[in-house]
C-alpha cells in the first residue's frame, strides 16, 4: 500500500461497512484515528465496540468532538453529509475532508473504472466485472456494490482492475480520484433530499471525470440529453453510447444488433436478443458495459460470450418464480421512480404493484402515469405510502391500499392475483424508513412469497 497517513491525526465519520473498512486500513498504516458516529454506544454493534476498545481508539458516539482542529482530515462515509456544522467547522479549521473512495485511490494501486449514473450502476457494474474476470485479469468489483473499495484497495496490485459502482454521495468527497475508464449512465431526480436540487446533483456526478485528461476514456448516454450536457466539460475521449441512435463512434443498435465503432471501423459484437436481461434500460446497460470494456481493450468475442451469459443481478428485476400461474419479481433496487418505471415497463403482464418507502423528496406524478394499461392495483407501504396514494387519485387511480408492512403487501396482492399476472415489487422508494438496506426488503420480500408456497 502507499501510505501518505502515518502519524496524521484522521477522524473517522460514520461506522457503517466502508467506516469500519477505512478504519481498518488506516489503524494498518499507522495514523492516529478518531471515530464519530451518530449512534449512542447502545445502538452499535458488539463487533465494533469491540474493534474499539481492542484497538484503544477514541470515539464520540451519539456526540461530536469539541475541537475540530485536532484533526488533519476527516474520512465521510457515504451517507454523511459534507455541510453539516461540525464538518465544515472541521474544513474552516484547515482539515482536508475526504471519502472512503478517496481513501481508496491513494492506498492501493491498479487501474479504475467508475461507474455512475442515477440507474443501472449495479447491473452494469456487475456485467463489466463479469467481462474482465473472463479475461483472467485480477478483477474486483467494489464500491456501492459488495466490498468497500478501500478494503480491495489495500490488496490491489499494479495489474489490479477495481470495477467500481460509484453513487453521488462518493463523488461528494473525491479529489485526487481519476478513472481509466469513467461512465455516467443516466441522470434523473433522485437523492434531492441530500442534493437540493438537480443542477447540484448533476454536478456530483461530473466529478467521476474531473481528473480524467485525453489519455481517459469517459462513456456517456448519448440518448440522455442532461448526461451529454455533464460530458461538454469532460476532457477525457467521451465515448457515447446509444439505443435509438446509429453512432459515427461509440457504442449503438444497427439491425438489432450492437455495435463499436471506433477509429478502426465497425465491429459488431451479438444481437440484441442474444441478452438474457429483460427491457430497454437493460439493453442500455449492455451498450455501455460494451463501451467500457471495449475502450479497456477486450476483444469482441469474451465480450460477446459473457453478455450472451449474464442473467442479471439480485434485486433488481430478479425472478422469484411463481405459484398458481402467477409471477414474482423483486426490484427492490427500484429505488428511485425512474427505476421503478423501467421496471413496470419490461413486464409484459399486468401487474400488481407493492411500492413506497422512504421520503427522497421525488415527484411521483410521472410515476403514476404509466400504470394505465398495465398496473391493475398497488399495494403501498412506508413513509411514502399516503404521498403516493395522493398522487395516484389525483390522475384517477384509484385501485390501491396501505398495507402495515411486507408480509401484509404481498398478501393483499396474492389475494388481487389472478393467472397470468406478476406481483411486482418494484418501490420507487429507498428503503431505510423500515429496512436497513433495499437488500434487506428485497429478501424480505422473498420470504414473504416463500411462505405463499403450498
Amino acid at each position: 500500500m502507499k501510505n501518505e497517513f502515518k502519524n496524521k491525526k484522521i477522524l473517522i465519520v460514520g461506522l457503517g461497512r466502508s467506516g469500519i473498512a477505512a478504519l481498518e486500513v488506516l489503524l494498518e498504516l499507522g495514523a492516529c484515528v478518531a471515530l464519530q458516529d451518530s449512534k449512542e454506544a447502545e445502538d452499535m454493534d458488539g463487533e465494533t465496540m469491540a474493534l474499539i476498545k481492542d484497538n484503544n481508539i477514541q470515539a464520540w458516539l451519539g456526540a461530536v468532538p469539541e475541537n475540530m482542529a485536532d484533526f488533519d482530515m476527516l474520512v465521510l462515509s457515504p451517507g454523511v453529509p459534507v455541510n453539516i456544522p461540525f464538518i465544515r467547522e472541521a474544513r474552516d479549521a484547515g482539515a482536508e475532508i475526504i471519502g472512503e473512495l478517496e481513501l481508496a485511490y491513494r492506498v492501493g494501486m491498479g487501474h479504475y473504472i467508475g461507474i455512475t449514473g442515477t440507474n443501472g450502476k449495479t447491473t452494469t457494474t456487475t456485467l463489466v466485472g463479469e467481462i474482465f474476470k473472463a479475461t483472467g485479469r485480477d478483477t474486483k468489483v467494489v464500491g456501492n456494490i459488495g466490498s468497500p473499495v478501500v478494503r480491495e484497495a489495500a490488496k490491489a496490485n499494479e495489474d489490479s482492475w477495481m470495477v467500481t459502482e460509484i453513487s453521488s454521495f462518493q463523488l461528494e468527497t473525491v479529489d485526487r480520484f481519476r478513472p481509466e475508464v469513467s461512465a455516467i449512465l443516466n441522470l434523473t431526480p433522485d437523492h434531492l433530499d441530500r442534493h437540493g436540487n438537480m443542477e447540484n446533483y448533476g454536478a456530483a456526478k461530473a466529478r467521476i471525470f474531473a481528473r480524467q485528461d485525453k489519455e481517459d476514456f469517459c462513456v456517456l448516454n448519448y440518448d440522455d440529453e442532461e448526461v451529454m450536457k455533464l460530458g461538454e466539460e469532460c476532457r477525457a475521449v467521451v465515448v457515447p453510447f446509444s439505443r435509438m441512435t446509429e453512432l459515427d463512434f461509440g457504442a449503438f443498435v444497427k439491425d438489432e444488433e450492437i455495435i463499436v465503432k471506433d477509429m478502426d471501423g465497425e465491429t459488431a459484437i451479438c444481437r440484441t436478443d442474444e441478452l438474457k436481461i429483460p427491457g430497454s434500460h437493460n439493453l442500455e446497460n449492455a451498450l455501455a458495459a460494451v463501451a467500457i470494456a471495449w475502450f479497456s481493450g477486450i476483444d469482441k468475442n469474451t465480450i460477446a460470450r459473457v453478455l450472451k451469459e449474464f442473467a442479471g443481478v439480485e434485486h433488481r428485476i430478479e425472478n422469484c418464480g411463481s405459484i398458481n400461474g402467477v409471477r414474482f419479481i423483486n426490484d427492490s433496487k427500484g429505488t428511485n421512480t425512474d427505476a421503478a418505471i423501467k421496471a413496470i415497463e419490461a413486464m409484459k403482464e399486468n401487474i400488481i404493484l407493492i411500492a413506497g418507502g422512504y421520503d427522497k423528496q421525488a415527484d411521483y406524478a410521472e410515476f403514476i402515469s404509466t400504470f394505465p394499461g398495465r398496473v391493475k392495483y398497488m399495494v403501498l407501504l412506508g413513509q411514502t405510502a399516503e404521498k403516493i396514494k395522493d398522487a395516484a387519485f389525483k390522475q384517477g387511480f384509484t385501485d390501491l391500499e396501505i398495507c402495515e408492512d411486507m408480509a401484509d403487501c404481498v398478501e393483499k396482492a396474492w389475494a388481487k392475483a389472478q393467472a397470468g399476472d406478476v406481483i411486482l415489487l418494484s418501490p420507487a422508494c429507498a428503503s431505510w424508513d423500515m429496512y436497513k438496506s433495499y437488500e434487506k426488503r428485497g429478501e424480505d420480500f422473498k420470504e414473504c412469497v416463500r411462505r405463499l408456497q403450498p
